[in-house]
């Protein structure tokens, strides 16, 4: 089912400044789904922002991850309370796949798979410009995706901004410099 790393490991460099990551989370794919498009969904692991479903659709972003977790840990300094993001969708297949453009960067992709009574996320986050931002969106994705896991599953996760800064420090251990 995977040949990039055992579903719910760290991500990985798939390509150069691309970095891929997975999960499996609770079913069915139509939950996991609204979980990425409805914005009240989204707001609880990622942010909030409402999206007109069609290929060429702009919307923000709102980051609050201060409201992600209790507690929400220590925020690390430079990062404010709400951050925002311009993005377009780029490609939408419901419930299968969804492309939207981010930032700086050359977007992020994920893809729905059923995987029995589960869903396999895969994320791909594409043309990350450097090894700082790399770190960044590497600790940020893996750590919102374990507060999605925790949220479809209803369960805690950890504080979002501890786990945030331990990941950082891990994938700075783990991505090549």
């Amino acid at each position: 089912m995977n040949d990039l790393a055992p579903v719910d490991a760290y991500g990985v460099i798939s390509e150069p400044a691309t970095l891929t990551i997975q999960r499996l989370l609770p079913g069915p794919i139509e939950r996991i789904w609204a979980y990425l498009t409805e914005s009240d969904l989204r707001r609880q692991w990622l942010a909030a922002g409402e999206m007109e479903m069609k290929v060429g659709s702009s919307f923000e972003f709102v980051w609050r991850n201060d409201d992600l977790t209790n507690p929400a840990g220590e925020r690390p300094e430079g990062f404010g309370p709400e951050h925002r993001l311009e993005a377009t969708i780029t490609e939408l297949d419901p419930p299968r796949k969804l492309a939207i453009t981010w930032g700086k960067t050359g977007g992020v992709s994920f893809d729905l798979a059923k995987a029995g009574d589960r869903v396999l996320l895969t994320l791909i986050h594409h043309r990350v410009p450097d090894r700082a931002t790399l770190l960044n969106v590497s600790a940020g994705w893996h750590m919102h995706l374990d507060v999605l896991a925790a949220k479809s599953a209803g369960k805690q996760s950890e504080p979002f901004w501890d786990g945030w800064q331990r990941l950082k420090n891990e994938y700075d251990k783990r991505l090549p410099a």
